[in-house]
């Protein structure tokens, strides 16, 4: 049978994967490789000292909601490309949306702040360490949704991968936010954006090759 009788009978639905089975492995994945992440996090990093005074503040909470929407968004993503024949729906937009939340309150912040505490809002004291560390993390989440899409069968390797990448960097921003000392929106909207971007791109880079049937 040639690839694209194949393809065209699973996105018929014989032999389609089941959604169950591509969840429970991007869900094993995730568990896995956030646990990867958090050791990683443990050994080099460690929890930020103030964590019992941050979790105070509405804004460290803030700070977490922003890779944990991402990564809600990105599963699923995920999970429908990993199938053939799946449709994004208005996953796309529940990527787009706590981006651009973030990035009014950053726009807000920098138009309320002073001029010469703009520079300060933006690049804090971590700005240079901050997306290094952050695709850092992710490498071993990167690792398991790779995986997890490699069991499936992905017709769009390129967005496939890239899906799996942002899933990864945002699971690994979740990670990085408990020893994080920055708080401020700009800073978050540019750094951490940044620091999931990188196995975003990299999960694009690679989808092609590893993802190929």
């Amino acid at each position: 049978m040639k690839t694209d009788e194949f393809v065209s009978l699973l996105a018929a639905g014989g032999g389609a994967v089941e959604s169950g089975t591509t969840a429970r492995r991007h869900a094993l994945a995730i568990g896995w490789g956030g646990m990867g992440a958090m050791l990683l996090m443990a050994i080099f990093l460690g929890v930020r000292a103030d964590i019992a005074d941050a979790v105070r503040l509405p804004m460290f909470w803030l700070k977490l909601a922003f890779p944990v929407c991402l990564a809600g968004a990105a599963f699923v993503a995920a999970t429908r490309l990993a199938r053939p024949g799946a449709r994004l729906g208005q996953t796309p937009l529940a990527l787009v949306a706590p981006i651009a939340v973030v990035w009014a309150m950053a726009a807000y912040a920098l138009a309320t702040a002073a001029p010469d505490a703009r520079g300060a809002l933006l690049l804090g004291q971590t700005w240079t360490v901050c997306p290094g560390l952050i695709a850092l993390l992710s490498l071993p989440v990167l690792v398991g949704t790779l995986w997890a899409m490699k069991g499936l069968a992905p017709t769009q390797p390129i967005l496939a991968g890239a899906a799996a990448g942002l899933l990864a960097g945002a699971v690994a921003t979740a990670v990085y936010a408990l020893h994080c000392p920055e708080m401020a929106a700009p800073f978050l909207a540019t750094w951490y954006l940044a620091g999931m971007l990188i196995p975003t791109v990299a999960g694009a880079l690679l989808g092609p090759r590893l993802l190929r049937w």
